[in-house]
Formats: C-alpha cells, structure tokens, sequence
C-alpha cells in the first residue's frame, strides 16, 4: 500500500534526528535540495529538508512524488500552539489543515476546488499515528487542526482572528502547503509537530531553544507511525 514514505522537514534541526536513523543512506541533490534515501525499520523513505515557507515545503513535496516515487509524505517538525490547551513540548497531529493567510475563495472557487478550506489527514496515517501514541510514554499528544502562514504568529490581534476562524492547535509555515500538493496528487498526508512556543511563552527565542528537543520528539512519533506502518498486515 505505501511502498515509500517522504519525510519533510523545514528546517536542518529538524530533519536532523532522523539521519542516525536511516539505514543504508544514500543521498542525492534536487533543485538545491538534499535528499536522504534509504530504509527505516524496514520501511523505504525519502527524507528531505524543505527550508521554510509553503512555496519551499511544496517544491520539496512535489520532488518527492515526481522524482523519488514515494506514495505517502509525513510532514515532522515543530509548530507554535495556538489553543491554551497546548503547551511547550505537547505534539499536535493534524486531522486537518488550512491557510490563515489565504482567501478561501482562491481555494474553493479556483484550482484546486476544495469543498471548505480544510486540506483533510489521511484516515489511515490518523489510525497509525493514533496507535503509535499509545506507547509514546510521556508525551502529550493532541490530535486536531493546524494552521500555516507565512509570519511567525506572536501579534494578539492576529492570534485572535486565527482561533475565532479556524480554532486551530497549532500554526506552522509549511503543513498546509504540503497538504495542498498531496491533495492534487491525491497521495496520503499528515502533519507531526511539536510544539515551542506558545501564546504564554511566545518568540522566536522560545523556538530556539527549544527546536531540538521537539523536533525529537516529533521524530520519536514519526518513528511509531513508521513501526505500527511495518507490522500493519497489508502495508
């Protein structure tokens, strides 16, 4: 079913922890992109690290699709948490994911024609991932919407317009860009963040210090999806 997983990270940071990981490594270049291909686990995976912003992450999805074949992509890294219910170190998973700096009609009256804003995860990626969570001792796991845009989210009036709109977990500045590629190439999508920063303990200092650590733990979870993937009976 998923002969090859794209992982796509935005920043090296975050691609990072997955490196040791990937067993018979071979690395090739794309579009000034480094590509990380070999097994993890036993699954087959193309690894890559976007840089950040949409038009970056959907060069990088749309490469992995067209050129290294895979037929699944997870998007790994950290995020900012928007909901309260959301601190430093939880992991959101998307079960769904929208633009906050997008008109909606340029996404449902023009290509790609969507029925709301919402670009869905994939059910089956959401039943692994759920799995998977069960035996990730110590993390907070949250499983909702998240946001992209192309401005790091710390101004009070445009965090407010974001929740009254969306009500999102978390806002990143690539998810939906990639989700927006695997929905017209009609491929499997979801989106593991770890969250580090937050409406309390906002900036850009805070996702520096704390970007290694989430995007560990991201890493671990991705790693559990890829596992429940392996022993799933008709992967």
């Amino acid at each position: 079913m998923y002969r090859k997983i794209g992982i796509i990270c935005a920043v090296d940071r975050e691609l990072e922890p997955f490196l040791a990981h990937i067993e018979n490594c071979n690395v090739s270049e794309k579009a000034m992109l480094k590509i990380y291909e070999g097994t993890i686990d036993g699954v087959p995976v193309a690894a890559v690290c976007s840089g950040v912003c949409k038009v970056n992450a959907a060069i990088a999805a749309q490469i992995l699709i067209d050129t290294y074949q895979v037929n699944a992509i997870i998007n790994s890294g950290t995020a900012g948490g928007i909901d309260s219910r959301v601190d430093i170190f939880d992991t959101v998973i998307s079960t769904q994911v929208a633009y906050h700096d997008v008109s909606d009609s340029m996404l449902t009256e023009y290509h790609p024609w969507l029925e709301s804003v919402y670009f869905d995860a994939d059910g089956f990626l959401l039943e692994l991932a759920k799995k998977s969570v069960q035996h990730a001792s110590g993390h907070t796991v949250h499983f909702g919407k998240m946001v992209t845009g192309e401005v790091f989210v710390d101004d009070k009036d445009l965090v407010d317009r974001i929740i009254s709109k969306y009500a999102p977990l978390s806002c990143d500045m690539e998810s939906a860009g990639i989700a927006h590629v695997c929905y017209v190439n009609r491929i499997p999508f979801i989106s593991i963040r770890t969250i580090t920063d937050t409406i309390t303990h906002s900036g850009m200092d805070n996702f520096l210090k704390n970007c290694d650590e989430a995007s560990r733990i991201s890493k671990d979870i991705v790693l559990g999806l890829l596992r429940e993937l392996k022993a799933y009976p008709e992967s």
